[in-house]
């Protein structure tokens, strides 16, 4: 996890990953703090993650307001949720994050980046990141 982290955001980029391997056939979640520049709130975190193509903020305060493996699977969205502050580093935040990791970070992602290459250098058509679920939004 941490090398992909580094691979795909920025090669100096610090990573503290735990990993764990949970007996489903579909879906992961990562645990991920994610330390900041500058002070960063959770609500500004939150706006900032629902303008994401493909990614869907589920953060209830509550029993049951986030998403599990098992409920993604078949999903191409990438679900967020439990957005709190880190207390133990400056401007810090947690999140849980959940995908269906044969769609969104196997095939799908392969044909999102056909599409956007064929729509920049092809002249066809992208259709983006498209979510098939209709988002609750955390008041």
């Amino acid at each position: 996890m941490a090398v992909e982290t580094r691979k795909i955001l920025d090669p100096d980029i610090a990573v503290s990953a735990t990993c764990v391997r949970v007996p489903v056939f579909i879906g992961h979640a990562e645990a991920i703090n994610v330390e900041f520049e500058r002070p960063i709130t959770e609500d500004r975190a939150r706006a900032a993650l629902r303008k994401a193509p493909g990614v869907i903020v589920l953060d209830h305060r509550a029993d049951e307001g986030y998403v599990t493996p098992a409920e993604s699977a078949g999903e191409d969205a990438v679900y967020v949720s439990r957005i709190r502050r880190d207390p133990t580093v400056p401007n810090g935040l947690n999140l849980w994050v959940v995908s269906d990791n044969l769609r969104k970070g196997a095939a799908l992602n392969a044909v999102q980046i056909a599409e956007i290459f064929a729509a920049k250098y092809l002249g066809g058509k992208s259709r983006g990141a498209r979510p098939r679920l209709v988002p609750v939004q955390a008041k």
